[in-house]
């Protein structure tokens, strides 16, 4: 059996190595269109910043571990074309300039997504990046040489993980939001503020409700981001406005997009169009909260997506669970996390939620080092259902989201938190953790008590 791997990165490199420890006689090829493979990604930020000493520690697999797995990995070609019906593939060898045919018998597209570059994002100026791959995080490396200020726009998981990594260079920093506040899609507006006031405490001049309108620059250099409010001189900018899959080869290939514009898939990563299949970034998945189809890009999600592919095309039987939408990020001494739907997801929703807040410390208060820890949970009235958990704190604190997670997984109630046996002493946590006092003020709200 020929299985044929467009994208050697987390979904596909995941699919590669299971389909062929599944089954040792099937022939894998990847083709990658890049000049490296399964590599870390969300670890640009803190290459940048100081924290990890070189791009070279964020790559996991290299071409040659992989061939010696038997892994056929071929790098800078890049595939062009799907012919369904003949189950063939077009690839462009983009250094030796020569195309050629590749037959499959399963195939699976892995494109991932690309940043996107709204139409004011000139690429004719230096000193103007996205974040989404090693040679993005190698030019905004060469970029910083000689700079002062830095103009970040977007402040998602990038733009705010990039605006501590510049701070720590030395440089000014700016960052632009469209909207009303930073962390806009990832958690309710009062917990988005304690995230901005964590950003100004560093010295970050954050400006929301901003438009950009267009960037400047001299002698083919950026000198600065023009924006409804005014000029914001800058020697770098930083473009985190967002993602978008990579659908065009899936579309070529006659296969379907779902609502959210990502590849449509079933449980087992099969398209609708028969032998091919897709997994990771450009793919959606199905909200287990909600039961919605979702896109959601993350590390996990594209690397599990990518062994069920694997099993599958190499004659297993394998399904994708969903997500629950987790999601974590650091920026400077605040960590952020949230699972399931927020309070303003719900409701955006039609589910009748309520949420209750605690503020409490991250290990027993006599404890040396206590810091605050505030938890948001959300949960369904008259079931008692789950929703969702936002928790702002200590970065190391916040990791409790994951009890949650497995919950929402199980479909879990307010009460089964509640009862959970969590781990307990005075250097991790309260006697009564702050989840389960959450849970606890959760259920007699819901009470009515």
């Amino acid at each position: 059996m020929r299985i044929v791997i467009v994208g050697g990165v987390a979904a596909g490199m995941s699919a590669a190595s299971r389909a062929r420890r599944l089954n040792p006689d099937v022939q894998v090829t990847v083709f990658e269109r890049g000049a490296d493979i399964s590599y870390g990604a969300c670890g640009l930020p803190y290459v940048i910043g100081g924290d990890v000493p070189s791009f070279e520690r964020l790559i996991a697999r290299t071409p040659g571990r992989m061939r010696e797995q038997g892994i056929d990995v071929r790098l800078r070609h890049e595939v062009t074309g799907v012919d369904a019906a003949a189950r063939t593939v077009t690839v462009r060898d983009r250094d030796a300039g020569r195309s050629f045919t590749e037959p499959y018998d399963r195939l699976l597209i892995a494109t991932g997504v690309s940043a996107v570059r709204p139409d004011w994002a000139r690429r004719d100026l230096q000193g103007v990046h996205v974040v989404r791959d090693l040679p993005d995080g190698q030019a905004i490396e060469a970029s910083l040489q000689g700079a002062r200020r830095a103009c970040i726009i977007g402040g998602g998981y990038i733009g705010l993980e990039m605006a501590e990594a510049l701070r720590s260079r030395g440089l000014e920093v700016t960052l632009l939001e469209k909207g009303p506040e930073v962390a806009g899609r990832m958690l309710d507006r009062d917990f988005q503020q304690r995230v901005r006031a964590e950003l100004e405490r560093h010295g970050v001049e954050v400006r929301c409700g901003t438009t950009v309108e267009a960037l400047t620059g001299k002698d083919g250099r950026v000198t600065g981001v023009q924006t409804d409010g005014g000029l914001v001189p800058a020697d770098v900018v930083i473009v985190a406005v967002g993602v978008k899959p990579n659908t065009a080869l899936a579309r070529a290939a006659g296969v379907s997009l779902g609502k959210t514009g990502a590849i449509a898939v079933n449980e087992r990563q099969e398209t609708d169009v028969a032998g091919v299949y897709a997994a990771g970034d450009n793919t959606e998945s199905t909200h287990r909260v909600t039961g919605q189809k979702v896109h959601i890009p993350l590390g996990l999600t594209a690397n599990r997506m990518g062994r069920v592919a694997g099993v599958n095309m190499a004659g297993g039987d394998a399904r994708f669970p969903g997500v629950v939408g987790t999601g974590i990020f650091k920026t400077f001494d605040l960590g952020a996390a949230r699972t399931g739907v927020t309070q303003a997801e719900a409701d955006g929703l039609g589910l009748e939620a309520v949420s209750v807040d605690v503020d409490s410390t991250d290990h027993a208060g006599y404890y040396p080092d206590a810091a605050p820890i505030h938890v948001r949970l959300t949960a369904e009235r008259g079931s008692g259902r789950l929703l969702g958990a936002q928790l702002i704190g200590q970065p190391d604190s916040v990791k409790r989201v994951d009890v949650v997670a497995a919950l929402l997984h199980k479909c879990g109630s307010v009460q089964d938190l509640f009862e959970t046996d969590l781990a307990y002493a005075p250097p991790f946590s309260s006697v009564w953790d702050v989840l389960l006092v959450a849970a606890d003020r959760l259920g007699r709200e819901l009470c009515g008590e």
